[in-house]
């Protein structure tokens, strides 16, 4: 599909986020069984429960006056960072260090889908798309949190855990101006 107009690239923006969220909901129950951390699986399993939701909501849009599906195209980036992600879990290590690896992970799906939804909800408003821009708007916030939260737990307990693997004492091995 040639993409003429601004609301052709509008259609192609929602059809990548949905293979995104279509990709995303099929790994994050690998995540959430992967994590150690209490705190992480509880935000995992939240956001597979917003994520359903989220590609409920591109099929709204869609079903609101765009022309075909959200289905038929497959978001590269996504299947990178999943495949990604997959790696971290094929890793293996100490549980407070993979739990750090696991939050990188999300946080570079959640910083994807922060751009991918606020581009297209800022088309969405200018092609006057006024549903579109509340249901993108909603599916935004969502993904701050999430990212947001993911940040919470990584400062106050997962990388302060993973922290003290670093030498085994907790105490840096190199000082901090060496590196």
């Amino acid at each position: 599909m040639a993409i003429e107009t601004l609301n052709d690239l509008f259609v192609n923006e929602l059809k990548d986020l949905y293979s995104a969220e279509s990709q995303l909901i099929k790994a994050l129950p690998k995540m959430v069984k992967a994590a150690h951390n209490m705190a992480l699986r509880d935000v995992f399993n939240l956001h597979l429960t917003q994520t359903e939701e989220q590609a409920r909501r591109l099929e709204v849009i869609f079903s609101a006056g765009l022309d075909g599906s959200p289905r038929g195209k497959k978001c590269a980036v996504m299947a990178g960072l999943v495949k990604e992600g997959k790696e971290v879990l094929e890793m293996g290590g100490a549980p407070d260090v993979m739990d750090a690896a696991l939050i990188g992970a999300a946080q570079r799906v959640e910083h994807y889908e922060i751009a991918g939804y606020g581009t297209a909800r800022a088309h969405a408003q200018q092609l006057g798309y006024a549903n579109a821009v509340r249901l993108l708007q909603q599916t935004l916030d969502e993904e701050s949190a999430t990212n947001e939260k993911l940040n919470q737990i990584a400062e106050t307990s997962v990388n302060v855990s993973a922290a003290q693997k670093h030498n085994g004492h907790g105490a840096p091995a190199v000082m901090e101006s060496q590196l």
